[in-house]
């Protein structure tokens, strides 16, 4: 049952949403805070109910939810809503909201897009040929496809869960150069956040992952190789999302070419 929130309350609700991604407030209606956000298109509200809060989220993305829900299923309520109890709660939900608001599709491009255009601004003018231009988008755009997977997985492998960041790649599945635009080369769904050697292999087709997230090994490294790399047959993703399959398959498909 919702209580009608006093002027502490909504103070708290909205230092918890201007501490954690959310630092803009909407109009709304007495007992509701609406918590937005000028870095991401996803809004939040917020209704104080006894023993917590509800908070409904209005995504910038489809996967948003499904998302928030993989680390939040305790919380989970009716209609997609969290109940969330404490006001610490509260903050962690909402900040992994807002930086999964930026990490997934589609504020990816509108960022990179706007960075591009930055970096383009920013070169000499003998500097700025077709060329020039080309690689300062892919630059641009492997940062910030890097970034989103840091955001995504939690700044761990997706195999193996190691947090040394200096070691970690973000891994295409379908490479940059093959991909049809900008959405496909900004996915986070399109790629892992993978340590040094994981990435080496996957991104030359030698391993790549089954539709349960299962590890595949190309049968041309040797047991040994296997071995010195710590890698072994029973590795699976941490986790993979129904967005993740596309990709997954035509990097499949690649791989079986080669197995």
């Amino acid at each position: 049952m919702s209580v009608a929130v006093n002027p502490l309350q909504r103070a708290l609700i909205e230092k918890a949403g201007h501490d954690n991604g959310f630092e803009y407030v909407l109009p709304a209606l007495d007992n509701t805070v609406i918590l937005a956000s000028a870095r991401h298109r996803s809004s939040a509200a917020i209704v104080p109910m006894a023993g917590g809060f509800e908070v409904r989220l209005q995504p910038a993305s489809p996967a948003l939810v499904p998302e928030l829900l993989r680390s939040f299923k305790l919380w989970a309520g009716v209609d997609g809503a969290f109940c969330v109890p404490t006001l610490a709660d509260l903050s962690t939900l909402l900040r992994r909201g807002a930086s999964l608001s930026q990490a997934l599709p589609n504020q990816a491009v509108r960022d990179f897009h706007t960075a591009v255009a930055q970096a383009l601004a920013d070169l000499p003018s003998e500097s700025g040929g077709t060329e020039a231009k080309r690689l300062v988008r892919q630059r641009v755009g492997q940062d910030r496809f890097r970034d989103a997977l840091l955001i995504y997985w939690g700044g761990a492998c997706a195999v193996t869960g190691v947090t040394v960041t200096e070691t970690l790649r973000a891994s295409h599945a379908k490479p940059w150069a093959q991909c049809a635009d900008d959405v496909e080369r900004l996915d986070s769904f399109n790629g892992f956040l993978l340590v040094a050697h994981l990435d080496a292999l996957f991104d030359r087709f030698l391993i790549s992952f089954d539709d349960d997230g299962n590890l595949l090994i190309a049968g041309r490294i040797s047991q040994n190789d296997l071995h010195r790399l710590g890698i072994h047959s029973g590795m699976t993703l941490r986790w993979l999302a129904n967005e993740h399959r596309p990709y997954l398959r035509w990097h499949r498909e690649r791989f079986l070419l080669g197995a």
